[in-house]
């Protein structure tokens, strides 16, 4: 009777729902532990995130080219174009940009310490490959090994004059110096670098005594000063501005350049008057100047006057400004004085400051009169010239004068690989170029020169000027509240197909305290002179060779719609441009490349494949539509 009394125990309903659920637990456990070893899917019991349901994961079931994939795809509800990623973490935030004072506010002024581990990756130094498998399979990079120290500062168009050959082209990652750190913020960084990324003191053997630069500790300062300006950049402007009211900084002078700029103390002033400058020198003797105006935070390119165009358009500066710039205007019959008159404003200024102003005055004054410039106003080693409004002078100058006028087909805004020109660049009969807006009301008008692009359009220019301006201002609201980009302090940032330069102005009407360099692609129509009608920055480039610029220049690198027209050309591999890109762009830098899905997969292995940390993400049309923005940080590698 015992043994079956027990027997009846076990046939109870309670002890039978107990063993039921005991068995569906282990069942559950033993699935979900099996299924979240596979990286690929995943079943979700539950999050911890607010408003969110238990389910199985809509990835579930597909595969993704992503290192992490994000978490869920979700699209702006009030924009049409913006991409709402999660924000970063907080701790890299709080480590990057700020701490918090002692009255719970954030604050910069704190001292930036050593690159924070995470940042850094132990990466090797050798090239691994993938040589595929199976017929019609590619082959593919695993790893792009370091370059060695020697190029840590290379510029392949510059030293080494194959470098743009196919066959020697920058096939490994270049190096940053021993000791990187990350680059201090602007605007502090207009007074001070760290030492050990610019690690070169030749200028401050040089130019010390001239109030150039400075070394102290760890740090590089830049008192203000230059060889014609010893007490400062800002007496200098100010001295400037008082011999001719009408350069009017800040209002009709937005754009100049600065030719031979040294450390770029001079732009660097300029931009609190809110002129954008450019500051341009060879790689000379004092190879680094154009590396320390970079690394400042002030808009500069290795660029100088030698047997071609520079790659700027026609009418681009308000002011060409040379200080002790090294440069003998006067020879071949003034051949390198006619470039500066074809890429300067009509009606703008040409400002030379030197004792060579003395040593070579009669020279000069007899090739400015043939070009027919004024000679507004010479004070001290300062003289000033202002360039015609049109073409009058020129016409009624004696027969025969030297140099002439070029022929009417000549095209002054064709400047890639097109040698200088011994003649004077015609300003156009309709005034297009001389009649732009004051600042800051340009920016957004659209200039005369926009009839004169030659493109395929459906609607009207400036249909398409005004369209493309609201689209990227939508975009970067959208960045602003779902990428955090205020918080990103961005600085120097480049824009690798710039269209009209929509997305350089949005970043301007958001309030970024940062500046633009605008690429026009050889391989679209050349928009340069919109560009800098609307006071902007940009440059000609060919993204199938090297950018003019040092390693480590920029912030940010933006390319929209870029590499699926490359790929169409077939002049060159996706991974030519992204080692390019790797090379310009700063450790902690990011890249932002929104493109059709079709070359998303590649992008992102090559990516991986340089040590970027890479997530793909859909735009707000959502996981069906056809492009996709593929966002990267760039890593600090060590070998």
């Amino acid at each position: 009777m015992k043994a079956s009394a027990g027997l009846d125990l076990f046939k109870t309903p309670l002890v039978l729902k107990i063993a039921g659920f005991t068995l569906i637990t282990l069942t559950f456990f033993y699935l979900g532990k099996h299924w979240s070893s596979n990286g690929d899917q995943q079943v979700l019991f539950f999050s911890s995130s607010p408003g969110t349901s238990v389910g199985v994961s809509p990835n579930y079931g597909k595969s993704f080219n992503v290192p992490v994939p994000p978490a869920s795809t979700s699209p702006s509800s009030d924009s049409a174009a913006v991409e709402q990623p999660p924000p970063p973490p907080a701790k890299e935030l709080d480590r990057t940009f700020g701490i918090i004072d002692g009255d719970g506010k954030m604050s910069d002024d704190f001292e930036v310490g050593e690159v924070d581990p995470e940042v850094v990756e132990n990466w090797g130094n050798e090239t691994e490959i993938d040589s595929g498998a199976g017929e019609g399979s590619r082959a593919k990079i695993k790893r792009f090994e370091l370059c060695p120290e020697s190029m840590r500062e290379y510029i392949p168009c510059l030293d080494n004059v194959e470098a743009i050959k196919k066959e020697k082209e920058l096939n490994c990652l270049v190096p940053p110096p021993k000791g990187y750190r990350q680059p201090l913020p602007w605007p502090r960084s207009r007074d001070e670098v760290w030492f050990s990324n610019v690690p070169h003191t030749r200028l401050v053997d040089d130019k010390g005594g001239q109030n150039w630069i400075t070394k102290a500790k760890d740090k590089f300062r830049f008192p203000g000063g230059g060889t014609q300006f010893i007490h400062g950049a800002d007496q200098y402007l100010d001295q400037i501005s008082k011999m001719v009211p009408d350069i009017a900084f800040g209002n009709h002078t937005r754009v100049v350049l600065d030719v031979g700029c040294g450390v770029a103390s001079f732009g660097a002033y300029l931009l609190s008057r809110d002129v954008v400058p450019l500051s341009i020198a060879p790689k000379d003797v004092h190879e680094n100047q154009i590396q320390f105006a970079l690394e400042r935070g002030v808009p500069a390119m290795v660029a100088a006057f030698a047997t071609h165009r520079l790659l700027y358009p026609s009418q681009a500066f308000e002011i060409i400004h040379c200080s002790r710039c090294r440069i003998n205007w006067t020879r071949d019959d003034g051949i390198l004085l006619l470039e500066v008159n074809r890429m300067m404003r009509a009606g703008g200024y040409f400002a030379w400051a030197a004792q060579p102003v003395y040593k070579h005055e009669q020279a000069m004054l007899n090739l400015t009169t043939r070009l027919c410039w004024e000679l507004v106003k010479k004070e001290g080693y300062i003289a000033i010239w202002q360039k015609p409004k049109n073409n009058s002078c020129y016409l009624s100058r004696d027969e025969g004068v030297s140099p002439p006028l070029c022929d009417q087909d000549d095209d002054p805004d064709k400047v890639w690989y097109v040698d200088l020109k011994p003649c004077i660049t015609r300003i156009p009969e309709n005034g297009y170029g001389a009649n732009v807006t004051a600042w800051p009301a340009r920016l957004h008008t659209p200039p005369d020169r926009l009839q004169s692009i030659q493109m395929d359009a459906y609607i009207s220019r400036k249909e398409l000027f005004k369209a493309e301006s609201k689209y990227w201002s939508e975009i970067i609201s959208g960045y602003v509240r779902a990428w955090h980009w205020k918080q990103l302090k961005l600085r120097n940032v480049l824009d690798m197909k710039a269209g009209f330069g929509g997305f350089a102005a949005a970043l301007i009407d958001h309030g970024f305290n940062s500046w633009v360099m605008n690429v026009v692609p050889v391989s679209g129509p050349n928009t340069l002179p919109v560009i800098y009608d609307r006071g902007l920055l940009g440059v000609m480039h060919d993204w199938c060779e090297p950018f003019d610029t040092y390693p480590r220049t920029y912030d940010l690198l933006h390319a929209s719609g870029l590499f699926s027209v490359e790929r169409k050309s077939v002049r060159c591999n996706m991974s030519t441009i992204m080692l390019e890109m790797d090379r310009i762009l700063r450790p902690g830098g990011r890249a932002y490349i929104r493109d059709t899905l079709d070359v998303m997969e590649e992008l992102q292995e090559i990516a991986n494949a340089m040590g970027w940390h890479s997530a793909l993400h859909d735009t707000s049309e959502g996981p069906h539509a056809s492009y996709r923005i593929l966002v990267c940080d760039k890593r600090l590698l060590r070998s």
